[in-house]
């Protein structure tokens, strides 16, 4: 069986192209201090405007010389020097030195350009000024060049690049201050669903928590996004209606979860028809067929599955990259692995399933995965208990024990 056999469900890399093609950046840029810049994306390339380092210094505390001083040093005919002063960071040697002569040198401090080596100090006996080496040093021994890091001119990092932990001080040791970047992603979130209840309030018959707002929203808070939540929307056409034309007034995305397959009370795509229209609706994908993507007059739309696991498979697989090229930001492609299945898994041809496992590497060496149990798309434990996407092709069957299958390790929005 192919997609062609299941009428209507459009192949997962279909989806992701159309999503793609389609979007473009909507955030206007602003200007942060460094400060506050973490998680937001760069609007131009960083150009630096100065060399790092900036001097020439030392890469141990020692004893900078020229080493042709040494060119005869050894253990056997040890040469000694004379300290004619010290170097420090932030507190360069300003003398002249004469050949037979040297200095003490801390890590980080200038280094005189008439020298060009520096010993370590557990290298040499130290007798009042007299230094005496034993060995003869190599040209540039222990030396960090001007630039050798970052060179003036230099593009450090690029126009749509998300700025990471890694990056602040890197940007603070180039002394940029404030940096220009896209604004926030503003995204409305809300549950849709008559059984759905407010954590806290006693279940009735019939009724669940409504758990996916909070799944949702604790996902989008790690990609830095403006989140306004809408709360729980009866299954009523008119507050459906009503809560879209709202949220779409307010935010560049909406997102909702539930209300967008076949059942009678799924009114999202009624209205969605009504004002706005609907790029794709049903996938090729297992857990999260129901998946829909659109436009409202001012925003982008996903309607997410009303399944725990299928609405967060979704988000994560299709929605978040979408609005990762919203904000700007340069979309990658997701670490995909081999590994070898240690369970045999259960798959019909016809859709991409994203199965819950766990990686990790034998004792030869080997990437291995294990399933996390039940994959029924209500069964959310089986995420929770998981670190990896077990990401089975469309049109492959079961899985025996021992087959080679791809794998997709959680990123840090998921860990």
């Amino acid at each position: 069986m192919s997609s062609c056999d299941v009428p209507g469900l459009m192949p997962l890399a279909d989806a992701i192209k159309k999503m793609q093609d389609t979007l473009c950046n909507v955030c206007e840029v602003i200007t942060l201090p460094l400060s506050s810049a973490l998680g937001y994306t760069l609007s131009q390339d960083i150009i630096s405007q100065q060399n790092v380092p900036p001097f020439n210094n030392s890469a141990m505390d020692g004893y900078a010389l020229h080493c042709d001083d040494l060119i005869d040093c050894s253990v056997m005919q040890p040469i000694s020097l004379i300290e004619v002063g010290k170097s420090f960071a932030g507190a360069p040697f300003e003398g002249s030195i004469q050949r037979g002569q040297c200095i003490r040198i801390m890590t980080g401090a200038m280094i005189p350009d008439a020298l060009n080596c520096v010993v370590m100090q557990e290298q040499v006996t130290v007798d009042g000024e007299t230094i005496t080496f034993v060995n003869a040093p190599k040209l540039h021994n222990n030396l960090r060049f001007t630039g050798e890091d970052i060179s003036v001119g230099q593009t450090v990092l690029s126009k749509g690049h998300k700025l990471t932990p890694r990056d602040i001080p890197l940007l603070a040791s180039l002394g940029f201050s404030e940096l220009p970047v896209y604004r926030q992603l503003k995204v409305a979130v809300m549950s849709s669903g008559d059984e759905l209840r407010p954590l806290g309030s006693k279940l009735e018959q019939g009724e669940i928590y409504d758990s996916n707002r909070y799944s949702i929203i604790g996902l989008l808070s790690r990609i830095n996004v403006e989140v306004i939540d809408f709360g729980i929307i009866k299954d009523d056409y008119s507050e459906i209606k009503a809560a879209l034309i709202k949220a779409d007034q307010q935010a560049d995305v909406v997102i909702t979860s539930g209300g967008v397959s076949v059942g009678d009370a799924d009114f999202i795509k009624q209205v969605l028809n009504e004002i706005g229209e609907i790029g794709f609706w049903k996938l090729a994908i297992k857990p999260g067929k129901p998946f829909a993507f659109g436009k409202l007059q001012n925003s982008v739309f996903f309607g997410l599955p009303g399944n725990p696991v299928s609405a967060i498979v979704t988000l994560y697989q299709l929605a978040v990259p979408a609005m990762a090229k919203m904000s700007g930001e340069a979309v990658k492609a997701p670490l995909r692995l081999n590994a070898v299945c240690i369970d045999t898994l259960r798959k019909a041809p016809g859709r991409t399933d994203f199965q819950r496992g766990n990686y990790s590497v034998n004792e030869q060496g080997q990437l291995i995965v294990t399933t996390t149990g039940n994959q029924g798309s209500g069964v959310f434990s089986s995420m929770s208990q998981s670190n990896c996407f077990i990401v089975l092709e469309q049109d492959r069957g079961n899985i025996a024990k021992g087959e080679t299958v791809e794998i997709e390790p959680y990123s840090q929005l998921m860990d």
